[in-house]
């Protein structure tokens, strides 16, 4: 075989074709004897030629693998020895480097069954040759072994540490250099042991000079490797401390602004500091280093883009996710010198560099969202100066700012909508369709939440939308439907008007066919269920059909975005429709069904690089035999699938909840499919696995309460959906869809009472507390090792809002019987409160307490000496949040907490006072302020000094925001009217023009106005005919609202 093996190798590496491909097949055939290995052992030792004998390596690393079991001893050792003499003595550094591939291969089989006992030791005497050759290959080794026999290497991680770090800074050689450096790279790889990585710091210094050294000599691939070994270890739970952080950032910096370099270089600069800013936020802020990167980042967004570089790799698009992960991680030190850099290249001569401006400050406006809505005038001026600019790119960049800011600074932002929605307007008449695009997409995220106000707008609006629906390109059609699907969201019934042309344009979309028009057939789709929420079941009934039936006959065309954006239409229409929607049951929840059941079309990426393909000789592998375990480089997901399956997860709750028990034929098979998407990869489907489960609880409630059985039934289902809840709550990694298990649990308890959940209290409690310790899988992700300042701590508005409304529906479902677990929960709780936590968290607590005490009643006593000092500071509070929920709570304390409240009442009064004068800019502040001094008269009236509280209490009447406070205040005007107090029979006239305006108001409850109705007639009966001038005083409308409590005589 031999012979003929040797003249295959040859005449396969000719140029002819037709040779070449004869020697494959044969070469082929003969590779399925085992005898082909010690054969292509001699040609590796043997042929004349370099390339045959690499190309013998090559062949013999293919094949080893399925021939190895089989060969007899002393041909495993002849091989072994053959490859040592190779890897020693071989000349041609190719051969050597195809020869250590070999064994790597054969070493994963030889090592573990003690077959190659002088391998290591070999390797090591290699590494310390003064021939570079030899110190080269036993890295290049040292590198791939790791990959199969890394675990032998355990007991000689300190010697092979010490032995790299010495090749790392080899001067005479670089090459061994940059072999140590891939050696590195491979064994940080394969480390799992955290005190093991730790130890690699020290490599940083020496990890930098040779990558310098590779950019210098124009090696960037190699130098790359440098930022793969950061990578490792950022993502390590090991920590990354002292000056590593800084001299990786300076290095990250330097390669990042270096526009002589390659895109994919830059780009992995970049995403170290992306990465550092996730995971080591912490390190970034301690080494003073957020300015310097932000020095560098914000400009980068000015960099023109190359025309045939890839977007991913351009270096403005990746400066630009650093700075977004920065903004959510960093808010506080990022927004003033975002917002700085923001002002000074608004007015640059650049137009690159006031684009960036504007890009900038939309980027930040999610993470630094708190901070924005305080400087949001000079903001929008910045912006909207932009919006006006002679530069399409300015302009297009500040219209994406604009829909930023419409999604993220809310509700602030609504308040500008005078400025706001003109220069909107004029952006739609744009000669370029980028920027109106742009606009469109700003319109749409702005008129999302206006309600009213977009009234005075609306004909304006839509005569541009609809014109533009029918004028334009298919990109901004679709962009304009999302626009009026806005705008017919805020306005409601008043886009009635406009709803029959809208319908009979969508009429059009929803029959589209091509592959390239099926974005705007979702859109269309999606846009019908929007209107239809609108203008209302009555309007919508009859000409429903033809749509449902459109939508439907949209699933045969495998659009994942069609499918995804119907069954949102389907949702909407179940609750436009509720009992009504029941006959389309049957056509679409088997749709739902078959999107939830997808797969999900993971994509993993193999990686088979790790052999110089010489002459594509990888195709004579392709045979039966067992091959390399490769390596799994990286997993993709179809991210449409994932979309489509949310939105079938989410239809399911919602044709639950407006079904109820119609629901019951497909009640079974959902809750199937919701307890596997709450353990779903991806938090999307989790989150609507988590909101449908509560409505599915409902509908199931519905459907058993008329079966015979059906108290157990509901009982497993009621089990199965708060142990799910329950250990989403502390397992978890998502902060969204642990709140919204939060958030079920609160309204469960809310429906069902505390017998229905006293089996789970036990666990329900522990995971609070787990919460309020900051200890749930959610609350550990982003900490990753650094040790949070907790003076620089950042309000976690959807988690802990969501924590602490557990604690008042735990309160309120159980009364006075809630004392002993608030004991439990009191201290983490009161954590938030200190004076170092961010104003949200402090206001967070104090209405949170203000409900508890609401609830639970008496027990709240025992905890107002540590209460009352916290609610009286955050009277004076600068947020009015904070004032509005701490004098909520001084009343509810006051009310509830008997006499130990009493010695406060001097300070509640004094810390009230002010909310009741002139600077106090809220009504809904002043509301609560009023509501709190009438609980402390209700409960101890002989305490207060009623001659000097009640002209300041009344001024402020009737209420103006906060009618939930209605009832206490107006129920203790009337205790003092209808006791006939003197101080406040001293005020009938303040009296009696109240009582009108509350009783004319469409704001208050019936209740509220008998109450109110009530004291008016006791008022009469005292005054009689000294009332009429007061009355005759008052408007016709007023005076007929108090005539219906005059009693007859």
């Amino acid at each position: 075989m031999a012979q003929s093996l040797e003249l295959l190798l040859i005449q396969f590496l000719m140029p002819d074709n037709d040779a070449r491909r004869q020697a494959e097949d044969q070469i082929k055939r003969l590779a399925k004897d085992p005898q082909v290995v010690p054969a292509l052992v001699q040609h590796l030792r043997t042929a004349k030629t370099p390339n045959v004998r690499q190309l013998a390596a090559v062949l013999l690393r293919k094949k080893i693998t399925g021939h190895w079991a089989k060969l007899a001893p002393q041909v495993k050792q002849l091989v072994k020895q053959s490859l040592i003499e190779s890897i020693s003595m071989e000349h041609s550094p190719p051969v050597r480097r195809a020869s250590a591939n070999v064994v790597s291969i054969v070493a994963k089989y030889a090592v573990p069954a003690g077959e190659w006992p002088d391998l290591l030791p070999f390797l090591f005497q290699c590494s310390q040759s003064p021939q570079e050759d030899h110190r080269e290959v036993a890295l290049i080794l040292f590198s791939s072994l790791t990959e199969t026999i890394g675990s032998t290497f355990r007991p000689h991680f300190a010697d092979l540490q010490a032995l790299l770090l010495k090749c790392l800074q080899d001067e005479t050689s670089n090459r061994v250099r940059v072999a140590a450096l891939k050696a590195v790279g491979s064994f940080l790889e394969f480390t799992n042991d955290g005190a093991e990585v730790v130890k690699f710091r020290e490599f940083i210094p020496s990890i930098l000079n040779v990558s310098r050294q590779c950019l210098s000599a124009g090696e960037e691939d190699v130098a790359i490797i440098a930022f793969e070994i950061f990578d490792e270890l950022i993502e390590s739970p090991a920590p990354l401390l002292g000056d590593s952080v800084k001299s990786i950032v300076q290095f990250s910096l330097e390669v990042s602004s270096n526009q002589n370099l390659e895109s994919n270089t830059r780009h992995q600069a970049i995403q170290i500091i992306s990465w550092l800013a996730k995971y080591k936020a912490n390190s970034l802020k301690k080494q003073k280093l957020v300015a310097s990167i932000l020095q560098v980042m914000c400009p980068l967004l000015a960099e023109s883009s190359n025309e045939d570089e890839d977007d991913d790799l351009a270096p403005d698009r990746a400066a630009a996710e650093v700075i977004d992960t920065m903004a959510m991680n960093l808010s506080k030190h990022v927004f003033p010198l975002v917002f700085e850099f923001a002002s000074v290249s608004s007015q640059n001569a650049n137009p690159k560099f006031r684009e960036a401006s504007v890009t900038a400050l939309g980027i930040v406006s999610e993470g630094c969202a708190e901070l924005m809505k305080d400087k949001l005038e000079p903001v929008l001026q910045i912006v909207l100066g932009a919006l006006r600019d002679p530069e399409q790119m300015v302009r297009g960049a500040a219209s994406f700012a604009l829909g930023q800011f419409a999604e993220h600074l809310q509700p602030e932002i609504i308040s500008h909508y005078a400025s706001v929605l003109p220069c909107i307007l004029a952006a739609l008449e744009d000669v370029s369709d980028e920027v109106k695009e742009k606009s469109y997409y700003a319109l749409a995220a702005f008129c999302e939440d206006m309600g009213m106000e977009i009234l005075p707008f609306l004909d304006p609006l839509m005569g541009k939308l609809l014109a533009a629906l029918q004028n334009s390109s298919r990109n901004l059609q679709e962009t304009c439907m999302s626009a009026i699907g806005s705008v017919a969201a805020a306005a409601k019934q008043a886009f009635i008007p406009y709803a029959e042309r809208v319908l009979e344009m969508m009429k059009v979309f929803m029959v589209l066919t091509n592959d390239e028009d099926l974005r705007a057939r979702a859109r269309a789709t999606e846009l019908v269920g929007i209107v239809a929420m609108s203008v209302g079941r009555a309007r919508i009934e009859q000409i429903l059909p033809a749509f449902v039936e459109a939508a439907i006959s949209g699933f045969g065309l495998e659009f994942s975005e069609l499918r995804e954006y119907t069954h949102g239409f389907f949702s909407n229409v179940a609750e436009i429709m509720a009992d009504g929607f029941v006959k389309y049951l049957p056509h679409v929840v088997p749709l739902a069904f078959s999107s939830c059941n997808l797969d999900d079309g993971s994509a993993v990426d193999i990686d088979e690089s790790d052999d110089e393909n010489i002459n594509g000789f990888g195709e004579v592998s392709s045979d039966d035999e067992a091959h390399d375990e490769p390596r799994v480089r990286n997993i993709s997901i179809r991210t449409g699938v994932l979309d489509e399956k949310a939105a079938a997860t989410q239809a399911l709750g919602l044709f639950a909840q407006h079904t109820k028990s119609s629901f019951a034929p497909y009640m079974e098979e959902s809750l199937k499919i919701l307890e596997r998407h709450s353990g779903y990869f991806h938090e999307d489907v989790r989150l609507q696995a988590i909101i449908a489960l509560k409505h599915i609880l409902t509908a199931a409630h519905a459907i058993f309460q008329c079966q015979n059985d059906g108290s157990v039934k509901a009982k497993e289902v009621l089990d199965m959906v708060m142990n799910i809840n329950i250990k989403t709550m502390t397992e978890d990694d998502d902060r969204e869809v642990v709140a919204n298990a939060c958030m079920s649990i609160a309204d469960i308890i809310k429906d069902y009472g505390y017998m229905a959940l006293e089996p789970y209290m036990s666990r329900l409690v522990d995971a609070t507390l787990t919460l309020l310790r900051e200890e749930s899988a959610c609350q550990q992700l982003e900490n990753g090792s650094d040790i949070d300042d907790e003076d620089d701590t950042e309000h976690d508005e959807i988690l802990m809002d969501a924590v602490s409304d557990l604690l008042p529906a735990f309160a309120k479902s159980m009364g006075y019987h809630f004392a002993p677990i608030f004991a439990k929960l009191f201290e983490p709780l009161m954590k938030f409160a200190k004076a170092s936590r961010p104003p949200q968290d402090r206001t967070m607590v104090v209405a949170c307490l203000a409900e508890v005490a609401q609830d639970m009643g008496a027990p709240i006593a025992s905890y107002i000496d540590r209460l009352m000092p916290l609610v009286l500071k955050e009277l004076a509070s600068p947020s009015a949040t904070n004032r509005r929920n701490a004098a909520f709570c001084a009343g509810e304390l006051a009310k509830n907490g008997g006499e130990t409240t009493l010695k406060c009442y001097n300070d509640i009064l004094r810390g009230l006072y002010p909310l009741f004068g002139e600077s106090e800019p809220d009504d809904a502040v002043r509301d609560n302020a009023a509501g709190a001094v009438a609980r402390m008269i209700m409960v101890h009236p002989q305490s207060i000094p009623l001659n000097q509280v009640l002209p300041v209490f009344l001024r402020v009447l009737p209420l103006k925001e906060d009618h939930e406070e209605s009832m206490a205040v107006y129920n203790c005007v009337s205790m003092l009217v209808l006791s006939s107090n003197p101080q406040i029979l001293s005020h009938v006239p303040e009296l009696v023009n109240i009582f009108a305006q509350v009783l004319v108001s469409p704001a208050e409850t019936p209740e509220v106005k008998a109450q109110v109705g009530g004291a008016f007639s006791h008022l009469l009966s005292v005054y009689g005919q000294e009332m009429q001038p007061l009355l005759s005083n008052l408007p016709p409308a007023h005076a007929n609202a108090l005539a219906a409590f005059v009693p007859n005589s």
